[in-house]
């Protein structure tokens, strides 16, 4: 495990691989919290690529049905929460759920404090981020890309989360597996759109890093804040990315054990 020990900053983390989910899992949450279920699936093996995208065109739709039931068995859960993601801050809240996956309205966010259902978000480049309340167990996933950064897609995952646990709520806030700084290059709109300096022309930008300032603004503890060092671009995680011209996704994913 890889793991800064900085206090007054968000710490980075290298999520560590669990071979029986195909995942890249967060090893301290793991080890703080076992009812929780946590992670990020990898691409899988050439030939054999775990694709969970069931709206970006990638693997034929039977085997992408396949791959969902797998995620469902492999992590014990009863039930899946998955939506067309369209860029945007909506983020649903899920009470108890029929078994199996299920599509729900267009959305970027979900939470739940509900046993035995797996929320769900996909992903390949844009940020997965985790949202954990341990006391009362209320958990929640976000994908923001940068306009959903801007919209305020994290901001309303942290409002959901505090309605439902508490507004004194200790969150823990993981900005998971996504492009990184040096790969991530945009135009000067975008750096405006979210608020930072605005560069002459082309340039990258640390979206991760953005948005931990943003959770950091709005109250979660640097201690409980992590930004995972995986790079679906440039770094040997088997990871799809968008930018790298891959057309399957991969799941970021968290629920409670039933």
């Amino acid at each position: 495990m890889s793991i800064d020990t900085d206090t007054s900053q968000p710490r980075s983390v290298r999520e560590i691989y669990s071979a029986g989910v195909q995942a890249l899992i967060h090893p301290g949450w793991a080890e703080d919290f076992p009812w929780l279920v946590q992670g990020t699936t990898t691409r899988g093996a050439p030939g054999r690529e775990l694709d969970l995208g069931l709206f970006s065109g990638g693997s034929a739709e039977s085997v992408v049905h396949k791959n969902w039931g797998r995620l469902l068995a492999v992590t014990a859960m009863t039930a899946a929460v998955h939506a067309r993601q369209v860029h945007e801050a909506e983020v649903r809240y899920h009470g108890p759920s029929r078994a199996g996956l299920r599509l729900v309205e267009s959305c970027d966010g979900h939470g739940t404090d509900q046993a035995g259902i797996l929320l769900t978000v996909s992903v390949a480049d844009c940020v997965p981020i985790f949202l954990v309340a341990p006391e009362s167990r209320m958990v929640a996933v976000l994908h923001a890309g940068w306009r959903g950064a801007a919209a305020g897609i994290l901001e309303r995952g942290l409002e959901l989360v505090r309605a439902r646990a508490g507004a004194t709520v200790e969150l823990h806030v993981h900005m998971g597996p996504s492009i990184c700084g040096s790969c991530y290059e945009v135009g000067p709109e975008v750096f405006a759109a979210l608020g930072q300096r605005v560069p002459r022309g082309p340039s990258p930008i640390d979206l991760r890093r953005v948005l931990a300032g943003r959770a950091l603004a709005a109250g979660v503890f640097p201690r409980h804040l992590t930004v995972s060092s995986h790079c679906t671009r440039c770094t040997e995680s088997g990871l799809f990315s968008h930018r790298g011209g891959d057309l399957g996704r991969q799941v970021a994913y968290v629920g409670v054990r039933p």
